[in-house]
């Protein structure tokens, strides 16, 4: 994992983000207010309502400004219950064809939210959900850099060239392969800043879940945010380890979606 922060800073003012940034992560779940329980007593989150386009949605806040979404998933959808981000677009229409052609699917939209900005949903070549956002009123995650916030988004996948080829194509990607022979690992970059990586896992990959983005958020201690987790109903599928950007856990929520807990390297 490389580290990447988003444009706003703990200081500093909120910038729109650059085409293929991810600027955004949504939970669907079943229980919405279950859900809104547990990770405002896990991240501190507080929450106003979104649109409601695809249905019951909120934004979860820290410090009064917008960190992530959850909205409710109709009760005959059996969906896998999974953060999924939202890579920026300056014209979202034109993104979405754009993975249409180059091998990806488009579930929902594009459509329009509002006036927050417009949205399309779709699927890479291998399968993994990944959203849209053309920002108008709504730029996106307003916070990082700070415990509670999404610090890191990773695509889980069988091997990393053919579908980093794919998001290279559609969000203009340059591309970090990690050389080695035991390791398949790309960083997605902008403008010479890591935003994203991609990790080939081959037959490693979970079965249940197939390839699927997987997004870490920051805590200020893993260890203690792993107890309280579990304390919550969530799950522990892989214990607090030293890597080379911080300490990291896996885990998911009472629903299952899986994300990660990062406490920085200092």
């Amino acid at each position: 994992m490389t580290e990447a922060r988003g444009p706003a800073g703990r200081a500093g003012e909120h910038a729109r983000y650059a085409p293929g940034t991810p600027c955004w992560v949504s939970l669907m779940v079943h229980g919405m207010a279950a859900t809104q329980e547990f990770y405002g007593a896990l991240f501190g989150w507080e929450f106003r309502p979104g649109p409601g386009q695809l249905g019951p949605y909120v934004r979860a806040l820290l410090d009064g400004r917008e960190v992530a979404g959850i909205g409710q998933l109709p009760p005959d959808r059996h969906l896998p219950i999974a953060w999924t981000p939202y890579l920026a677009s300056d014209d979202a229409g034109r993104t979405a064809e754009t993975a249409r052609l180059c091998g990806g699917t488009i579930g929902v939209g594009p459509l329009d939210a509002g006036e927050d900005g417009r949205l399309a949903i779709g699927s890479d070549p291998s399968g993994a959900v990944f959203g849209i956002w053309q920002a108008a009123a709504h730029l996106g995650t307003a916070l990082s850099g700070v415990p509670g916030t999404p610090a890191w988004n990773e695509l889980l996948t069988y091997e990393s060239a053919t579908v980093a080829k794919f998001y290279e194509s559609v969000f203009g990607y340059e591309e970090q392969p990690v050389v080695s022979a035991d390791f398949d690992y790309v960083t997605l970059s902008i403008g010479g800043r890591a935003v994203a990586g991609i990790q080939g896992m081959g037959h490693a990959l979970p079965r249940d879940r197939g390839p699927h983005w997987l997004t870490y958020f920051e805590v200020a201690d893993a260890d203690e945010a792993v107890e309280r987790l579990a304390e919550l109903g969530g799950h522990v599928l892989k214990a607090a380890e030293d890597g080379e950007r911080g300490r990291v856990a896996t885990v998911t929520d009472p629903e299952g979606a899986r994300f990660c807990l990062l406490q920085r390297a200092r």
